[in-house]
């Protein structure tokens, strides 16, 4: 009887295990390669342009400089400011909008955005859908304010003297489909109170008609107006968050002051293109969020009459949503054509 033995399938096994001795050390050095490019190019890899729809040396500008300063530091890259106002913040979307979204071209949106958004025939962007949300940076009231040495002290006072005459009452705010104006127009509705809303060019000429008794109130913030009310030339009778400012804690609301459902703060925030990738979105606020903490800045922000505030993707987003609705029911009832 012969016997065969079969020695191919050891043989074969053999030569396997020494091909497998090679290629894994291959696999790995192909499986670093990608590794070492992803860790070479982690976000961000090269510096970031922030786009504000501002001019340079207004608050917003000021307060976005300082951010941008302290989140260049955290992220180890320059984030360059580019002002491009006009067209209602379109100018400024458009530029954000016409880069990658890769979080390299990031863009300032603000309460004035979501005014945009109704008061313009043709806004060119929806910064709700072309947008995505990273996180807010500041927060700021308005303030009312009367005559230092005037009649009024107190928002009540002014609310007295425009019941009793109606339309007689003369309230000052910086042009028509501002912030400002548009906190005016709310103001008289919720209030229920009749008076006349004076719009000037800008805050130097509110303060000359205040001071000449031309006004006898003016809506505007605490930083425009921030030199006459240290002076006593103006006193501050009411402000108009849902909470006291904590930059002005003696000065009440309007709501304690009787205007239920009044309820007006600007705020300003860092929104990246549509498309954006959620980890790029969540290092940057992760960044925001320590970058805003500092208390450092937030003194700095302090002194200039801004509430330094970071906040969830989400809850900016939504701010931004409702904004819209809000003052498109204010420019509605107001009467305020389109631009």
């Amino acid at each position: 009887m012969h016997h065969t033995v079969v020695r191919q399938p050891a043989a074969l096994l053999e030569r396997a295990a020494g091909f497998m001795k090679l290629l894994i050390p291959a696999l790995g050095l192909a499986l670093a390669a990608p590794a070492a490019a992803v860790a070479q190019d982690r976000y961000p890899s090269r510096d970031i342009t922030l786009v504000l729809p501002f001019g340079p040396g207004g608050i917003a500008d000021i307060t976005a400089r300082l951010v941008a300063e302290s989140l260049g530091r955290k992220l180890g890259r320059q984030i360059v400011i580019m002002n491009q106002p006009g067209a209602g913040g379109a100018t400024a979307a458009r530029a954000a909008l016409n880069a990658e979204a890769d979080g390299y071209t990031l863009a300032l949106l603000s309460n004035g955005t979501a005014i945009s958004v109704p008061l313009f025939k043709n806004l060119q962007f929806d910064p709700v859908k072309d947008f995505v949300p990273v996180s807010s940076l500041a927060y700021f009231d308005f303030v009312f304010v009367a005559k230092g040495n005037g009649k009024y002290k107190t928002l009540k006072d002014v609310l007295d003297a425009a019941r009793a005459n109606p339309g007689a009452l003369n309230v000052g705010t910086i042009n028509v489909g501002s912030s400002q104006n548009l906190a005016a127009e709310l103001f008289r509705s919720t209030s229920g109170v009749d008076f006349t809303i004076v719009p000037y060019k800008a805050t130097p000429d509110l303060q000359v008609a205040l001071l000449g008794g031309e006004l006898d109130v003016v809506i505007d913030s605490q930083t425009a107006l921030k030199a006459a009310l240290q002076q006593n030339q103006a006193i501050a009778v009411a402000s108009s968050g849902p909470a006291r400012s904590s930059l002005l804690p003696n000065v009440p609301t309007a709501q304690e002051e009787g205007v239920k459902g009044f309820d007006v703060t600007s705020w300003n925030a860092i929104f990246a293109p549509a498309g954006t990738p959620p980890e790029v979105v969540k290092t940057l606020n992760a960044a925001l969020v320590d970058v805003l903490a500092d208390a450092t800045l937030q003194k700095r922000f302090a002194d200039l009459g801004v509430e330094a505030r970071s906040s969830t993707p989400e809850e900016i987003g939504k701010r931004l949503a409702d904004d819209i609705g809000k003052w498109s029911a204010v420019i509605e009832k107001a009467g305020i054509p389109k631009q």
